[in-house]
């Protein structure tokens, strides 16, 4: 019944205590406790202490109350109290004196665990047992544990003790070797949204399956608080409850303007994101609501990119999971992860910033800007949308000016007297392609203009400066180097030059940004490339890579060269030996 008469008055009550189950066959779910339990009963063997431990709203305080109405009970049903007999009736009616409800968290100290160590000694008034149900015993303090220990240890005949906690990890071992534990699980969402399906067609309230949905995820597998969600909701709406009726309930932000800041986040929109995080938080949003939302959208993303059937896994109304789905599809695994670690990092640092916004806001621009961050997430995103520009053929305006003055002076430079060397015969090498539409290989300026095979470092013609179909845009020197003809001077600066090159070589961006991190450094004439990431060694020793690399550096002057993977940690070892016998150079020093 969900109304108790008291004279003119009838009270209300709540959708948890309305359809708090009264026998074991009404449990949603903990299947394992309920078949222990009942074949205790029905063999009549039963224990002298239980430990019900789990989360808040998983069933702890009901099955301890249907268990001790049903080893009471004259003539149980199925291990589950008849509720006919005059047991289960004195018990029903909340009178009878054999079941007593202990709160723990007010009755803490070790006066109220001497009384119920003297009280249990009295036998019952109307059952067989007389059964003290402890509710968050872990609040107990260490004298009162220490009061009720001996009791548990050796208990009347007639005694039984129904603990629940929370929280086990603090009760201490003594209590816990003394009692049968059993674990409670977090029910599964299938599972509440059958329960509160039920609730809603026992009241008579309409309801859309997606808003249910809705309502089972927000109780994160508590019983309790999914009614408790679904008790409001019944209020809120007067007609048909649905999907944007528990978002309001809930206080959550409007799901599309989630949805554009993680699409703007996603697309490396900064600003944009900035800006409609800005409209949200105006609108009286709080900063940990906008946090939470933000990261549940992104949780959503990752299943409806990554999971078969996420569109029955989320359950959205299905406009809503159609632009879920467009955003996930258009946005890198990479970048979504990285965004949710960014976000979750986030929502720990929130508890103690001085001013949220701000350090949401960070957060977002941050999530949003790859090419500010120098992780691996980072790294691998920004590859992945260089490597989707390049598949989709980006038009890249070049600026002419720019590229003839780096011409000119590594030209210029390249030809300064202080060098002189013999040159040797270059050796004919094809340069790899790639599959690079042409309208990316050539500027917006110079789309009619015929493209130019690239020229001989020893030719010299007038329109060097100015070719833009050529590999290196004219920013290759005019004639390399002889083996061994390096300076030292010259191999300080190399590296700086070999990166020059590919920044002026528009069909080689995933290149200069796979070498900007690179570490160099020379073993006699032998250039040496090093890195750390496993990932960019892999890729730069791919053979197309490696060739263009070659030919790269033999255009420097270097033709013997190694790239390198280094573990962790050795670099800095490295660079303190190289110090040191820069620092003492004419001491012959040993490395053992």
């Amino acid at each position: 019944m969900d109304i108790i008469k008291s004279g003119a008055k009838m009270a209300y009550l709540a959708f948890y205590r309305m359809f708090r189950p009264s026998t074991f066959d009404e449990v949603v779910r903990q299947e394992h406790i309920v078949r222990i339990l009942k074949n205790q009963i029905e063999t009549d063997k039963i224990g002298h202490a239980y430990l019900f431990c789990g989360p808040r709203g998983t069933g702890k305080t009901t099955l301890a109350k249907i268990f001790a109405r049903a080893i009471n009970c004259q003539s149980p049903v199925n291990g589950s109290p008849c509720g006919k007999c005059a047991t289960c009736r004195a018990l029903a009616s909340g009178a009878a004196l054999d079941i007593s409800e202990i709160d723990a968290a007010s009755n803490n100290g070790v006066d109220e665990m001497r009384d119920l160590r003297e009280k249990v000694q009295y036998p019952p008034v109307n059952g067989r047992y007389k059964v003290y149900i402890i509710d968050e015993v872990h609040m107990l303090t260490q004298s009162a544990f220490n009061a009720v220990l001996k009791t548990l240890e050796e208990p009347p005949s007639h005694a039984v003790f129904i603990l629940a906690t929370t929280e086990p990890q603090k009760i201490p071992a003594t209590i816990l070797s003394r009692c049968m534990r059993f674990d409670f699980k977090l029910i599964p969402q299938g599972d509440l949204e059958n329960l509160i399906k039920s609730v809603f067609d026992r009241t008579g309230k309409e309801y859309e399956d997606e808003a249910v949905a809705a309502i089972a995820r927000a109780g994160n597998g508590s019983a309790r608080d999914s009614l408790s969600i679904a008790d409001m909701c019944a209020s809120y709406s007067q007609g048909r409850l649905t999907y944007d009726d528990v978002n309001a309930v809930l206080g959550k932000a409007d799901f599309e303007s989630i949805g554009q800041i993680a699409s703007a986040i996603v697309s490396q929109n900064a600003g944009e994101a900035l800006t409609l995080c800005e409209q949200v938080l105006s609108t009286g949003k709080g900063v940990g609501v906008l946090l939470r939302d933000l990261l549940s959208y992104f949780n959503n993303l990752a299943i409806a990119k990554m999971c078969r059937g996420a569109d029955r896994i989320l359950n959205l109304p299905k406009e809503k999971y159609a632009a879920l789905k467009a955003t996930a599809d258009s946005a890198d695994g990479h970048a979504i992860l990285r965004a949710t670690e960014i976000l979750a990092s986030t929502e720990g640092a929130l508890r103690y910033a001085v001013n949220g916004a701000i350090t949401l806001e960070n957060a977002i621009v941050k999530a949003a800007m790859p090419q500010a961050d120098y992780d691996m997430e980072a790294l691998l995103t920004r590859i992945a949308a260089l490597e989707k520009a390049v598949k989709e053929g980006v038009k890249v305006t070049v600026n002419q000016t720019a590229v003839r003055r780096d011409a000119a002076a590594e030209n210029a430079k390249e030809r300064a007297p202080s060098v002189s060397a013999v040159q040797p015969p270059r050796a004919k090498a094809e340069m790899p392609t790639t599959d690079v539409p042409s309208s990316f290989a050539k500027s917006e300026t110079e789309q009619s203009a015929p493209s130019q095979t690239a020229k001989s470092p020893n030719e010299k013609s007038s329109e060097t400066d100015g070719a833009q179909g050529s590999m290196f845009d004219g920013a290759m020197p005019s004639q390399p180097k002889a083996v061994g003809s390096l300076s030292e001077a010259d191999k300080a600066t190399l590296f700086g030059r070999f990166i020059r090159m590919f920044r002026t070589t528009r069909r080689n961006a995933v290149l200069f940004t796979l070498c900007c991190d690179l570490e160099s450094s020379f073993e006699g004439d032998k250039f040496i490339l090093a890195t750390h990431v496993e990932a960019v060694y892999k890729s730069l020793n791919r053979e197309d890579n490696k060739a263009f690399i070659g030919e790269t550096l033999a255009s420097l002057g270097v033709f013997s060269y190694e790239i390198r993977l280094k573990p962790k940690g050795e670099d800095k070892y490295e660079k303190a030996i190289d110090q040191l016998k820069r620092n003492f150079s004419g001491t012959d020093i040993t490395i053992k």
